[in-house]
């Protein structure tokens, strides 16, 4: 109970958090950036852009892996003195995200439209979200390389690199948005434009760093890595891969339904959806320090101080939720107008913000738990749980339809997804140091 009160690990916990706030936006951030000045062009483009910000958080953040299964095992391998082993792990890393990424663009590139369908999209929806996507794809490698340049530094204990890059990336999207949108008169084309430049250019600054100003002191070797070097990562990533299928489904799923449900819903929920996801970048940075301190504490063979610090993550997450719940109760009435102004849509996020703010003292916990159990990398469970919490989603999206829930059953299945992933979070965590005992060392 002491750690939980002690504010001895804060500084520590602070020093990487605050920094990975920035950093940890780089895709969320753009994307808020697009929704913000599309929401000008009408309730259609707006509608396009959300069909295809949940195709891309399908698509790339299923490969989140490449960060977060980099920071542990770049971590522990430094809490052991393995240097070596920390800068073969980079490399695999950046090897995985170009192959991927340049794979991805290839998928989408030929399967486009029916993707598009997939998801629900047809009539005066359909041309638009094609030009967005297929422009959009072509930062598949860029944004996969700064995920993994994430982990990277984030295993180093530095959040404060990933941050400026990021800065960087959304400055030029902030740039570029309204000159490729309104001034060249591109439209939403534009925005998709914009986006794929701002990422190339913050991709092309991670390389340097990496294999420039950081090459000697992490040991990042310049070979490419056998298939036996790539086999542990790639077990690594096979779970997280699970996990994070399950999450990112769910979420599609959702917008999916929102988007059966009408175009002025699916609108709405575009923006209510990039609200919750800013919200949960907060308290995500937290879950961010977890899986550093962890992992090297962990590797240092310290057990008992990475429960602690586990501890006072948790009830700095949880105090987090609870502020980001009123302050975003009080801000409700004026936040829809930032993202357009169109009165139908205005009124229809107005009915679905009380379920975001609502939800963040949940979501707080469960983020921090997330970054803990990555941190020891107990990924297993991580997918197990995760593939349990969407099911519980997907059973209460399918009701929505047929019963009229509307939009606001969107929402509480989206309720059930955090709730049932607070419950198995919170059951695996009860031993006190048994998990953190078993992978130290």
């Amino acid at each position: 109970m002491r750690a939980v009160w002690s504010r001895r690990h804060d500084r520590a916990i602070l020093a990487l958090a605050i920094p990975a706030l920035g950093a940890l936006a780089a895709d969320p951030l753009v994307s808020l950036i697009d929704t913000a000045f599309v929401g000008r062009l009408g309730r259609v483009p707006l509608a396009a852009l959300g069909v295809n910000v949940a195709i891309f958080s399908f698509a790339f953040v299923l490969f989140n892996f490449l960060a977060y299964g980099t920071t542990p095992m770049v971590g522990r391998a430094v809490g052991r003195g393995d240097l070596d082993r920390a800068g073969r792990v980079v490399a695999n890393a950046f090897f995985l995200a170009v192959v991927t990424g340049a794979a991805m663009v290839v998928a989408i590139q030929a399967f486009a439209r029916p993707i598009l369908v997939l998801m629900g999209a047809e009539g005066e929806l359909l041309d638009p979200a094609e030009g967005y996507l297929r422009i959009r794809a072509l930062a598949g490698p860029a944004l996969l390389l700064i995920t993994a340049a994430n982990g990277a530094f984030r295993g180093f204990l530095d959040t404060r690199t990933p941050l400026i890059v990021t800065l960087g990336v959304a400055g030029v999207n902030l740039v570029l948005d309204p000159l490729f949108i309104f001034a060249f008169g591109w439209g939403l084309n534009g925005a998709a434009w914009a986006t794929t430049v701002a990422q190339w250019a913050g991709a092309v600054a991670f390389l340097v760093l990496v294999f420039g100003r950081n090459r000697s002191a992490w040991r990042v070797p310049l070979s490419l890595p056998t298939p036996a070097e790539l086999t542990p990562f790639l077990r690594v990533g096979w779970a997280l891969l699970i996990r994070t299928f399950s999450l990112i489904a769910a979420m599609t799923a959702a917008t999916a339904v929102a988007t059966r449900v009408g175009v002025t819903e699916v609108a709405a929920h575009q923006v209510a959806a990039q609200l919750w996801m800013l919200l949960a970048l907060i308290v995500d940075a937290l879950a961010v320090a977890a899986q550093a301190l962890v992992a090297r504490h962990v590797g240092e063979g310290r057990p008992e101080l990475a429960r602690a610090v586990s501890d006072r993550l948790l009830t700095l997450g949880g105090a987090a939720g609870v502020v980001l719940g009123l302050a975003f109760w009080a801000a409700g009435p004026w936040l829809p107008r930032l993202f357009t102004d169109d009165p139908v849509v205005i009124l229809a996020v107005a009915g679905v913000l009380p379920f975001v703010a609502a939800m963040q003292p949940l979501n707080a916990l469960v983020f921090v738990w997330d970054g803990i159990y990555m941190g020891v990398e107990d990924f297993g469970y991580l997918a197990v749980a995760m593939v349990a919490s969407a099911v519980v989603a997907a059973v209460l999206l399918a009701l929505v339809l047929p019963l009229g829930w509307g939009l606001h059953g969107v929402w509480w299945a989206l309720v059930g997804l955090m709730v049932a992933r607070g419950v198995t979070m919170a059951w695996r965590y009860r031993p006190a140091v048994g998990l953190f005992r078993a992978k130290a060392g």
